[in-house]
């Protein structure tokens, strides 16, 4: 007599957010960062920028930024440039970052943070 065996596997369906309905909550607003996703090994934040990210660095993360709008002066370790829609960055781990919005929009990033981020390894630059 055969033995059946019967694997059964759940599977998660895939996470989805809609960037369009984040927003600043009113003009006074300058910052948000509203987390997306995340496991163990990353996760994903959207960030929106009325004026400025201060010199910081994380000590065990990397990050990948996508720019979803805006414009502004990127500083990353001892390079300085221009960010606009499209643009993606990596910022690796212990390299101190800062961010200066150029244009009338406020920017919109997603940032992708690996492995997970909870705030406790930013150090900022005095």
């Amino acid at each position: 007599m055969g033995v059946l065996l019967l694997c059964v596997f759940q599977i998660h369906a895939q996470q989805h957010a809609s960037l369009d309905t984040i927003r600043l909550g009113s003009a006074k607003e300058t910052f948000l960062n509203r987390k997306l996703f995340g496991d163990s090994l990353s996760s994903s934040f959207y960030i929106i920028i009325r004026n400025e990210v201060k010199r910081h660095k994380h000590l065990y993360h990397s990050e990948q930024i996508v720019v979803q709008a805006g414009e502004a002066t990127m500083t990353l370790g001892d390079k300085q440039f221009t960010i606009k829609k499209g643009d993606v960055v990596f910022i690796p781990k212990n390299t101190y970052h800062a961010v200066e919005v150029k244009s009338k929009q406020a920017l919109k990033v997603v940032s992708i943070q690996a492995p997970f981020f909870d705030g406790t390894d930013r150090v900022y630059n005095d």
